[in-house]
C-alpha cells in the first residue's frame, strides 16, 4: 500500500479527534475538527454507529499509524518485533515508533509536525552522530546525537519551526540545545513520556487474534 498523500485533516475527522498533523493549523480556528467535527464523506454527518470490539481495536491501530505516518506492513513489523522482546508489548511498540528519526526530530522541536520532520529527514537536513541520514524510519539509540545540518539551519522553514516550538519543553528522555539545533537521546522513552491518546493494549489484542 502506497503512502497516503491526501488531505491529512481528513484523517483527524475520521478518528474524531485532533491528531496534530498540521502543526500550527491544529491550534487555530481553521482546524477541520473545529469547523466540521464529523466523519468525512457524503454520509459522515448522519453516520453515528456505535463502535465496539474489533472496530475499537482497528480504530486504535489506524490512529497510531496515522500519527506516526507509517504503512501497514511497516507497522506490523514493529509490532512483531515488540512481541518477540521481553516486556510489555504495547509499550515496546510505542517505544519503537518514538525512536524513529522523524519522530525524534519532531519531539526535539525542530519541526512543527511529524510530517514536516519526515520531509526534513528525506531532504537531507538532519544528521546523526555527524553523518547525514535521510531515512525517516532510522532507529535512534540512547547516546546518539541528532542535529540540523549546518547549511540547513538558516532555511526559513527551520527558523519558523524553531519560533513556533520556542516554548515547547523537550521530553525528559531527550536533551536539546536550541541555540545549536542539536540534541541527544539520553535514554529510552517510557510510557508516561509518550503523551498520545493511544490505547496500545487494543492494538496488541487486534494483532494477537
Amino acid at each position: 500500500m502506497a503512502r497516503y498523500k491526501g488531505p491529512v485533516c481528513r484523517l483527524c475527522r475520521r478518528e474524531g479527534m485532533k491528531l496534530f498533523l498540521k502543526g500550527a493549523k491544529c491550534f487555530s480556528e481553521k482546524c477541520a475538527i473545529e469547523k466540521r467535527n464529523f466523519a468525512p464523506g457524503q454520509h459522515g454527518k448522519d453516520r453515528k454507529a456505535k463502535i465496539v470490539g474489533y472496530g475499537l481495536q482497528l480504530r486504535e491501530k489506524q490512529k497510531a499509524k496515522r500519527i506516526y505516518f507509517v504503512q501497514e506492513q511497516q507497522f506490523r513489523n514493529y509490532f512483531e518485533f515488540a512481541a518477540r522482546k521481553p516486556g510489555v508489548t504495547g509499550e515496546l511498540l510505542l517505544q519503537q515508533l518514538e525512536r524513529r528519526l522523524d519522530s525524534i526530530v519532531y519531539r526535539m522541536g525542530f519541526a512543527v509536525a511529524r510530517r514536516q520532520a519526515r520531509q526534513f529527514v528525506r531532504h537531507g537536513h538532519v544528521e546523526v552522530n555527524g553523518r547525514k541520514v535521510n531515512i525517516p524510519s532510522f532507529e535512534v539509540k540512547p547516546g546518539d546525537e541528532i542535529a540540523i545540518r549546518e547549511k540547513s539551519r538558516t532555511l526559513p522553514i527551520v527558523q519558523q519551526a524553531m519560533e513556533y516550538t520556542a516554548h515547547q519543553a523537550a521530553p525528559g528522555w531527550l536533551e536539546v540545545n536550541r541555540e545549536t539545533l542539536k540534541g541527544k537521546v539520553i535514554n529510552l522513552p517510557k510510557r508516561e513520556d509518550i503523551n498520545l491518546p493511544i490505547n496500545e493494549q487494543l492494538i496488541v489484542e487486534l494483532y494477537s487474534k
